[in-house]
């Protein structure tokens, strides 16, 4: 392996860019009277434009209304100019059944990219180093360098024998391979909007939450509500089974809602589920 630069810098991906038609996940940086401005995480955080007409199909008067500074987005891209470093975005060309598929592909990659940082950092060799000795050809052979990391959990010396993994860093590879992957608690989060206008008020609105608590609450869910800012309250559930949280999510909101119906209150998913896992490769 080559002992160029060390870097803990690099895509996720092997190809440098995006190709038109790609979802990926961006975070936006800068809002601007023309759209915003937002740098694209599996690609190292290269900048891309999504412009105000792509934000929406309805008339957009601000685009604060649709965006905010450091939020994660899912957009499609448009337009790549690799000569010029130009990548043009959309919000309202994604396609919403493809949207499960690209946050499954990313939570996948920030799991990869949390091993190959680790080793990295602790180790002589930068991340790019890495995924070009065999990051990228286990993508080229399992679909995802995730699939590669869970067969070579299984088969360790076939692992081996197939890819070109220097033997100073197997010992920690391997063992962040198995701390990584193994099943991690996530929090699948939401804002949900709450009103009730009956002469009950906010007592209806505990005893509805109270009852959404007891009735979803169990040995694979730990679900918190919380006051964000009237009417806005955040739903936490802590799980190993990010699907079933998400559902159960569902059901809570559909639960709070029947009691709230009885004293003319109110309940509304402001913000759709949002899972969030503890990502810690640049703290260890």
């Amino acid at each position: 392996m080559s002992r160029a630069k060390k870097s803990l810098d690099c895509r996720m991906y092997k190809k440098e860019y995006p190709d038109v038609g790609d979802l990926v996940v961006v975070e936006v940086k800068a809002i601007e009277s023309f759209g915003a401005l937002c740098s694209l995480l599996e690609y190292n955080k290269i900048e891309g434009m999504v412009v105000m007409s792509e934000l929406s199909f309805r008339r957009v008067k601000s685009v604060g209304r649709v965006l905010q500074v450091g939020k994660q987005e899912i957009m499609a891209v448009i337009a790549v100019n690799s000569q010029k470093g130009y990548i043009d975005l959309s919000k309202n060309r994604v396609e919403m059944s493809a949207v499960r598929q690209c946050e499954e592909n990313w939570n996948k990659s920030k799991a990869v990219h949390s091993i190959m940082r680790h080793v990295a950092k602790h180790s002589e060799y930068g991340v790019e180093q890495l995924y070009q000795q065999f990051g990228w050809p286990m993508a080229q052979k399992y679909g995802h360098a995730y699939d590669g990391f869970k067969f070579a959990l299984e088969h360790k010396e076939e692992f081996l024998k197939e890819f070109d993994v220097p033997e100073s860093i197997r010992e920690m590879l391997f063992a962040r391979i198995e701390n990584r992957l193994k099943p991690q608690v996530v929090s699948v989060e939401a804002v949900i909007d709450v009103t009730c206008f009956g002469d009950e008020g906010i007592l209806a609105m505990k005893k509805a939450f109270k009852t959404g608590l007891e009735t979803h609450s169990d040995d694979d869910f730990s679900i918190k509500i919380t006051l964000e800012s009237p009417p806005s309250y955040k739903v936490s559930i802590k799980t190993l089974k990010p699907e079933a949280g998400e559902k159960a999510l569902y059901e809570l909101v559909n639960t709070i809602g029947k009691c709230l119906a009885e004293c003319q209150g109110n309940v509304k998913i402001k913000s759709k589920p949002n899972v969030v896992s503890q990502d810690d490769d640049d703290n260890s």
